[in-house]
């Protein structure tokens, strides 16, 4: 969340932030309620300080027993309580006026972010390793999936409806076997691995930035006031809510959970596989730093790096891309995506998603840090996919075919698939 005085200051910044992020925010409306909040408040202390005064004076005249002299100024205290009433009610609304609408002001983007209306205005950061050519007939990973006995999704959507799914035998270890090679890959470098709520309170999702305009995306549990989570990064920042954290060193945290997505406005896209899907598996990376731009830019290439190096160990063909401002959230500050090759769509396809949040997060969280005076700031908050499956399955099994219908193994992820070398579909096996 944006301070009210940065928006005062910065207005038109905020207002063009705003047009560029495809937001429906007016900056104009938001300091007309500021400006009359502030001269209701102005008014309303004005005359509870007529008020007390009078009734100061009074005490004593009541005590003395002269109530001739003491009763215009009930009068007037009752005329100021009327009129109070009045500027009470009107301060309120404008309170609420406010309040809604600064949960609608984007977080202002970073000096290199490129502007754009969408994902095809993203610039292109680096491309690392080579796209495959095969020289026999390609399968894509549904084809590949049933090939091997370990997609299933006309079940899943005989089952749950539209963009469900089953992972049987080896999909199922290889979903597994991502996720723990992401986990231990975060361990290894000070990440505390958590396994967190994912039905989380309305409050959670509005302090961390989703709500309220990402509820379209959220799926809700009718009458129990909770809701689903597309990201365990909810739950990981709101872990520190409220709270005065030590950010000497950057807190790192790595959530494991399932996640949830309702794809509003998808209809007709990506409608084959695993690409768009209402449930899926993430490891998450969230780090709260200090609230210093250098340092949140270093955390942001840091986590980048964690998700190219996952790549890496998957033999994954990949390129950074430097998100523009129509394809940004309301939070973000600054974005890269991470590209991964998928043979069967002959393009790449995003798998990873890195963000800084600079204190955007953090003030609706209040999560705050002692500086080195002793005085308390917001912290700097972050965020990283570092795996997210199935899609993740879609170049794995893609890049890795072999022309008979097997899937090469990569070496790191091995010893979770019980060190197989290579997955072998069924008829190859009689």
């Amino acid at each position: 969340m944006l301070t009210m005085q940065f928006i005062r200051d910065h207005a038109e910044q905020v207002q063009q932030t705003a047009v560029h992020k495809n937001i429906p925010f007016q900056v104009d409306k938001l300091l007309e309620w500021d400006s009359k909040r502030r001269d209701l408040l102005l008014q309303t202390e004005g005359k509870r300080a007529q008020r007390n005064k009078l009734s100061k004076e009074i005490a004593p005249l009541m005590k003395q027993g002269n109530k001739e002299a003491a009763e215009p100024m009930m009068a007037q205290v009752k005329q100021l309580n009327e009129e109070l009433g009045i500027l009470e009610a009107g301060l309120q609304e404008a309170d609420q006026n406010v309040s809604k609408l600064l949960l609608l002001a984007p977080n202002v983007v970073s000096a290199d972010t490129p502007i754009g209306k969408d994902d095809t205005d993203n610039v292109e950061v680096r491309r690392v390793g080579e796209t495959p050519v095969f020289d026999y007939e390609l399968r894509d990973h549904v084809t590949l999936g049933e090939m091997h006995d370990m997609i299933d999704i006309p079940r899943g959507v005989k089952t749950a409806g539209t963009r469900n799914y089953y992972l049987k035998g080896a999909g199922l270890y290889l979903h597994l076997a991502v996720q723990r090679l992401a986990l231990d890959y975060l361990t290894a470098r000070g990440f505390t691995p958590m396994d967190v709520p994912v039905m989380v309170r309305p409050e959670a999702l509005n302090r961390t930035g989703f709500f309220p305009t990402g509820q379209d995306q959220t799926f809700e549990l009718t009458g129990e006031d909770k809701w689903l989570v597309g990201t365990s990064e909810v739950s990981l920042v709101s872990y520190y809510s409220d709270e005065i954290v030590d950010v000497t060193e950057p807190i790192r945290l790595a959530g494991m959970s399932a996640c949830y997505r309702r794809e509003i406005g998808s209809a007709g896209r990506d409608v084959r596989g695993l690409y768009r899907v209402h449930q899926f598996a993430k490891v998450e990376q969230v780090v709260l730093c200090q609230n210093d731009p250098a340092v949140s830019e270093a955390v942001l290439q840091e986590i980048t790096g964690h998700a190219e190096g996952i790549l890496q160990l998957l033999e994954l063909p990949y390129r950074v891309m430097a998100v523009c401002t129509g394809d940004m959230s309301q939070k973000t500050h600054k974005q890269y995506d991470i590209e991964t090759w998928m043979p069967s769509r002959d393009a790449y396809g995003e798998t990873h998603s890195s963000s800084n949040l600079l204190d955007f997060q953090a003030r609706r969280s209040n999560i705050r840090y002692r500086d080195e005076e002793g005085n308390l700031q917001y912290c700097h908050t972050l965020n990283n996919t570092a795996v997210a499956s199935p899609r993740i399955l879609i170049p794995l099994l893609e890049n890795h075919q072999q022309q008979d219908g097997s899937i090469y193994i990569p070496e790191a992820l091995r010893p979770y698939m019980g060190g197989v070398e290579r997955l072998v579909p069924p008829q190859l096996l009689t």
